[in-house]
């Protein structure tokens, strides 16, 4: 006290400390996070866009106006993520909550979206290579159920910041999956492999928690566990009769 009180300055508090880091780490998050999107998607989707290539997404497909509207969709959620995150860092949280509005409306659109897209592709037989399209379905319909309810979750709690923020990024690493697919070399290895290296996110958060707190928040905990367990339960769904009963009832 007496040093602070000869330099003429207060010490901060934990919690101020632990804010300017949160600050620093979510920022950080939300530009890897969209960097490994581009990453994903440059060569299958955006640079396409301007090349003189066939006008064709990876699985074959044409670029619809379906394709469109969803890579739109999901990209304003890369940059609107980013945009949060900043107006929490600069302590412009009145505009955040603002936009979370907007944030909400987008997210419902990309679910819908999303799940029409989806089925879409499974109708026209889009999958890997050597993926029957119905058992593959349940993986990109999965990650829209993970979503929504993710967002609904942080939506309810969005007056508890540590949970919200934890729950907003638990949303985006349940729909990353397909742009981590998508880096080079991935796809063929599985989704063992691309859905690992996507909850790498997560790992990398809980890791964060404990060297900042000392402990790891209880939404990576069963948020972490819900989507590690989601990858063998879908895996297992997928091969039942019973799915490919849905599966061929709605791509109908």
């Amino acid at each position: 006290m007496a040093t602070a009180a000869a330099t003429g300055h207060a010490p901060q508090s934990p919690a101020r400390v632990a804010g300017t880091r949160d600050r620093l780490f979510y920022g950080g998050m939300a530009v890897a996070m969209g960097l490994t999107v581009f990453a994903g998607f440059a060569s299958t989707y955006y640079l396409r866009l301007f090349a003189d290539g066939p006008r064709a997404t990876i699985s074959g497909g044409p670029f619809t106006a379906l394709v469109h509207v969803h890579g739109a969709l999901f990209s304003a959620w890369v940059l609107l993520f980013i945009v949060q995150t900043a107006l929490v860092a600069s302590r412009r949280v009145a505009v955040h909550r603002r936009l979370g509005v907007a944030g909400a409306v987008l997210a419902a659109a990309m679910v819908v979206v999303g799940t029409l897209t989806a089925i879409t592709s499974a109708a026209r037989g889009a999958a890997p290579v050597g993926v029957d399209p119905l058992a593959f379905l349940i993986i990109p319909l999965f990650d829209m159920v993970l979503f929504a309810g993710f967002i609904t979750a942080a939506l309810a709690l969005r007056r508890d910041r540590e949970a919200h923020k934890r729950l907003m990024l638990l949303a985006y690493v349940s729909i990353i999956v397909a742009a981590v697919a998508r880096l080079p070399g991935v796809l063929p290895l599985g989704p063992p492999a691309f859905f690992g290296l996507a909850f790498l996110f997560v790992a990398a958060a809980a890791i964060y928690d404990f060297l900042s707190r000392r402990r790891v928040h209880k939404v990576y905990l069963w948020g972490g566990a819900v989507l590690a367990v989601s990858v063998p339960l879908r895996l297992v769904i997928s091969g039942t009769g019973a799915w490919r009963t849905l599966a061929e009832l709605v791509t109908r």
